[in-house]
């Protein structure tokens, strides 16, 4: 879609409020060709003393009332045409965050944070600017120019208007030889903007890793070059805008001196009045606002157009998952997993597959875990069932219902997913754990914190649940981090619990009671089921069913007390934890 397509089709949906603002500037450019020809109209009754003081007085109170006219109309229609514009910002702005609240992980690992929130601001104000600004100068600029060349050529002297315009085309090649330079200056300097922000919001999240490791003065520097090409590509934008002014400028000097040479000369043989060459030079004034506007109008436009080619790919890429379930409801039932294959990068073959023939099944109500060294494909695992990965074999079943027949929406309500790093909110305490029901009482985000022992912890905190946790939870630590997110995933009453190394960052006391607890929601809630990924294997202990995998393969599975008896990975792995956790207590 072209910028012409995009802003013709908002002007349709919205062509009320652009017919109004054309018939209110209709109004200002007949009101401004009217000032001239009352002013020549003057100065000639002056001159053959004609207007006496009365009829002055009166033409002057016209002239008054003519500004006031056009001053009160331009107002008008700027606030209506522009408040039409914004409305396309909107529009653009939210067509954009929907696509990127539908995108899944794969399309963010191929786009940076910075970049997109440049998209979301400069680039679409870009757009937003070439429908409202360009639309109205455009408008304005060509109405007031067809009047006022009508009213010098139909009403002053043809001669006059025919000499006046020669100058004019080479105008319009230097406005063409400009606007293709103003694209390609525009796409530089938004491409270079998006460069420099990504750095800030890098530099801004990652702050503490920076201090940490002195590199301060690397980061500023980096910032500092950043800006320069930054300002050094936005300044060259604006030279090449600048350069419109110098070429209106020259023609329009140029036309004057034509018009005042040939209109002395017609004037002096007794063929103008002098009154109607003041008409007509104050006309050729006014051809200032339509030549400027043209060279505001393919600035603008050629904004517009680079903005929009960078937006665009953003708007159309296609869902890195696909969201075509027809399914709203959750059928109860196990969750199989028969021969699921997963390669990263979508190729098999190409890299070595991170899930390999995974054939599993979980009752309602029972507990998996899923343990194995790093990179074995436990994470890898839960992202299948959230959807965020597509295996390229096999098939993974829930209630009898392909994940993909379900709607994305009905799938994720029934999963409650906490990863190792939990990510919570500018917001208080109580808002973070109230996230997935905004309606929960107090007393229930209360009890899914006890439930997550971190009730104890918050009632510590200075303003208890109404505590705020800064940016990303800064303010609290890892573990209360996670605990925090456990007991969101707790409130919102999910059928399946998914918890990613969930409990790494707490020590094992609380690891047990939060255990405990999910014991004890079992017995209300006899329908959740708990898929445990864990480092820890005092995590599993009394999951129903534990399987250990290696390099995407599942090479034990069974009980604790059966995987310690067959005395492989997992019961090597047991004794050694048992080891350091009672050489810790020492």
């Amino acid at each position: 879609m072209g910028l012409a397509s995009l802003i013709g089709g908002f002007v349709r949906r919205h062509w009320r409020s652009y017919a109004s603002s054309a018939v209110m500037l209709f109004g200002v450019s007949i009101c401004s060709v009217l000032v001239p020809r009352k002013v020549g109209a003057m100065i000639d009754g002056l001159a053959a003393h004609r207007l006496g003081g009365h009829d002055l007085t009166i033409q002057l109170l016209e002239l008054l009332g003519l500004g006031l006219a056009i001053y009160g109309l331009r107002v008008a229609w700027r606030l209506r045409l522009y408040s039409a514009a914004y409305r396309l910002g909107v529009e653009l702005r939210t067509r954009l965050y929907a696509r990127l609240s539908a995108q899944g992980p794969a399309f963010y690992q191929r786009q940076r944070t910075g970049d997109l929130m440049a998209l979301a601001t400069n680039d679409i104000d870009a757009i937003e600017q070439a429908s409202g600004e360009a639309m109205l100068a455009g408008f304005d600029g060509t109405l007031t120019l067809i009047m006022v060349l009508g009213i010098m050529l139909l009403g002053v002297d043809w001669r006059l208007t025919l000499i006046a315009l020669l100058p004019f085309p080479l105008m319009g090649v230097a406005f063409w030889h400009i606007s293709r330079h103003i694209h390609t200056a525009s796409g530089d300097s938004l491409t270079r903007f998006s460069k420099l922000n990504d750095h800030v919001q890098e530099s801004l999240s990652g702050v503490r890793t920076l201090r940490a490791l002195g590199l301060e003065q690397r980061s500023s520097k980096q910032f500092s070059e950043l800006a320069a090409a930054a300002a050094d590509a936005s300044l060259t934008a604006q030279k090449w805008e600048a350069a419109y002014e110098p070429a209106v400028g020259l023609t329009l000097t140029a036309a004057t001196g034509l018009t005042l040479g040939l209109g002395g000369y017609l004037v002096w043989q007794g063929q103008l009045t002098i009154g109607l060459l003041t008409s007509f030079t104050m006309y050729l004034g006014q051809l200032i606002w339509p030549m400027f506007a043209a060279g505001w109008v393919l600035s603008l436009i050629e904004r517009g157009r680079a903005a929009l080619a960078r937006l665009e790919p953003l708007l159309d890429a296609p869902l890195t998952v696909d969201d075509h379930g027809t399914v709203q409801q959750l059928a109860r039932g196990p969750l199989v997993l028969k021969d699921v294959s997963f390669t990263y990068g979508g190729q098999e073959g190409s890299t070595p597959p991170a899930l390999n023939d995974i054939s599993l099944r979980l009752e309602p109500g029972q507990t998996l875990g899923l343990v194995g060294a790093t990179g074995a494909g436990k994470s890898t695992l839960l992202r299948v069932l959230l959807r965020q990965a597509t295996p390229q074999r096999g098939t993974v079943t829930w209630g009898g219902h392909a994940l993909d027949v379900y709607t994305l929406a009905t799938l994720r309500s029934g999963l409650s997913w906490v990863p190792q790093e939990s990510f919570l909110f500018s917001a208080s305490i109580a808002e973070n754990i109230a996230l997935g029901r905004p309606g929960a009482s107090r007393e229930e985000i209360e009890e899914a914190a006890k439930m997550a022992a971190i009730h104890d912890d918050i009632l510590r905190f200075p303003y208890g649940y109404d505590t705020p946790v800064g940016e990303k939870g800064i303010t609290l630590s890892g573990g209360q981090r996670q605990r925090v997110a456990i007991a969101r995933s707790l409130l919102a009453r999910s059928s399946l619990l998914l918890l990613d190394d969930a409990l790494s960052a707490v020590d094992t006391g609380t690891e047990t009671s939060i255990l405990e607890h999910f014991d004890e929601l079992r017995r209300t809630r006899p329908e959740l089921s708990v898929i445990i990924a864990s480092h820890r294997l005092s995590a599993v202990v009394k999951a129903d069913l534990t399987v250990v995998l290696r390099d995407g393969r599942i090479v034990e599975s069974g009980t604790h007390e059966q995987l310690l008896a067959r005395d492989g990975w997992y019961a090597s792995q047991w004794r050694y934890q048992q080891l350091e956790a009672s050489l810790d207590a020492v």
